[in-house]
């Protein structure tokens, strides 16, 4: 049996094609989505559940090497790892939430992938993080259907990581295909989310168009320019309706980010001054926040960097800020600050004012927003995105006939304005922001494997 398989930044979920259509396949409490996060006890507890809890080996060295580290340290730490001892979704954030400091908590680790610093045992951790969480997709979804699932077509981003281009698309693709087949996936197949986006939309054309796909993910943003309709329904060959792609990773995270270091790391120490009158650093702040940059967030939360925090509190005008700052880096706050910031963009999307509630060990800070602080505070990705936009003029043969925009940040005014201010003539559809990659990939796995 085949899905389609979005391994999402922010979410995670699966579908398949049933008589002609598409149907979800729920995943928990009949929820057809699943937060794209995991905790743990300890971050070495993950490779010693995959082998102890659930059979499965690594398929290299490497993996072997962090697997047999991993048991070392589980033991010293007199950590007997447990099959529930894993959690997933909104379990794994609740965990988080009520003892951060206590946990290893990943959250959105499709963000990593294409990371090209990381050595080999990092990527072979992130590949048993993401093999982790694939089996509690495909252990949920078989239990729903009764039926087991050996086929499915991933999404894949146009670019994972903007800078490491073609480099980063080949580790990150490679860690998924690994990951997916520990998971008991016997075929598997990949496809651009704009493209899988575009194909549920195409099941709704009567004509032919030329139509420009904007995603607008949780870690990127991708454009696919192709040329739709009922003819090219069950094809599989569309190479010659493929137009041009770009992407960028940028997307509702960064917005999210954005947020927190604009608007909420002020109330950190951001902007303030030493007693000597110089600045204090950004980058101290920047990499607090920075939670799809996991090496901003070793920087962070390093022991020498808590150093570093002490010593810019002793020279602050204001520690009281600094303060806070530390408090993030002690309890491990930065994924709930960045949490609150995704929550007031939400918030500003259909209201002018929010105020936005941080709880930290001290104290509760209550900062208020409008939205026009909003739409400063994300101006830098928006630019990007308004680029990406123009990048997909500059290479499609074709005007546009119809732009089809999706994913869960699409919703957004200030999203749509971006693309209004570059397309203003031409119509602006929104479909299923948060499942046409979904039933996209399903249709394409339809065609793949029947």
């Amino acid at each position: 049996m085949a899905i389609g398989f979005d391994f999402g930044t922010s979410n995670c979920s699966v579908a398949h094609v049933v008589n002609g259509n598409v149907q979800t396949i729920p995943l928990s409490d009949n929820e057809s989505f699943i937060l794209s996060a995991l905790c743990a006890p300890a971050r070495q507890a993950v490779p010693e559940y995959l082998f102890s809890c659930l059979n499965i080996s690594p398929m290299n060295s490497v993996g072997e090497g962090v697997l047999r580290r991993a048991i070392a340290e589980n033991r010293a730490e007199d950590l007997q790892v447990k099959i529930d001892d894993v959690l997933f979704g909104k379990q794994a954030l609740d965990l988080y939430l009520e003892d951060p400091e206590h946990v290893y908590y990943v959250k959105s680790p499709k963000s990593f992938l294409g990371t090209l610093q990381l050595h080999e045992a990092q990527l072979a951790m992130f590949e048993d993080i993401v093999c982790a969480m694939m089996v509690n997709i495909k252990t949920k979804a078989e239990a729903s259907l009764d039926r087991q699932i050996t086929e499915t077509v991933i999404g894949r981003p146009v670019n994972f990581n903007t800078l490491g281009g073609e480099k980063s698309n080949i580790q990150a693709e490679g860690i998924l295909y690994r990951a997916a087949s520990r998971a008991g996936f016997k075929h598997i197949e990949f496809q651009f989310e704009p493209v899988a986006a575009g194909l549920d939309f195409e099941s709704t054309l009567t004509s032919e168009k030329n139509v420009l796909v904007v995603d607008i993910g949780g870690g990127t943003s991708d454009c696919s320019l192709i040329r739709m309709g009922p003819k090219w329904l069950a094809k599989k060959d569309r190479s010659e309706t493929l137009l041009a792609h770009a992407g960028k990773s940028v997307g509702g995270n960064n917005l999210d980010i954005s947020i927190a270091f604009q608007r909420f790391m002020p109330e950190f120490g951001k902007d303030t001054e030493k007693k000597s009158g110089l600045p204090m650093p950004a980058m101290a702040f920047l990499n607090a926040v920075s939670t799809n940059d996991v090496i901003a967030q070793r920087k962070f939360y390093s022991y020498e960097n808590l150093d570093v925090l002490r010593k810019l509190h002793t020279e602050a005008k204001q520690p009281e800020k600094l303060d806070r700052l530390i408090q993030v880096h002690q309890k491990a706050l930065g994924h709930m600050v960045v949490g609150e910031s995704e929550k007031a963009k939400i918030a500003l999307s259909d209201k002018l004012h929010h105020t936005a509630h941080i709880d930290l060990p001290s104290e509760t800070l209550n900062i208020p927003m409008f939205a026009e602080q909003m739409e400063h505070a994300i101006a830098a990705p928006m630019r990007q995105i308004n680029g990406l936009i123009k990048e997909i003029l500059t290479q499609g043969a074709a005007e546009p006939d119809v732009v089809y925009i999706t994913g869960g940040s699409a919703r957004s005014p200030f999203v749509q304005n971006t693309v209004k201010s570059v397309l203003p003539n031409t119509p602006i559809v929104g479909g299923n922001y948060l499942s046409s990659v979904t039933y996209g990939l399903a249709r394409w796995a339809n065609l793949c494997f029947r």
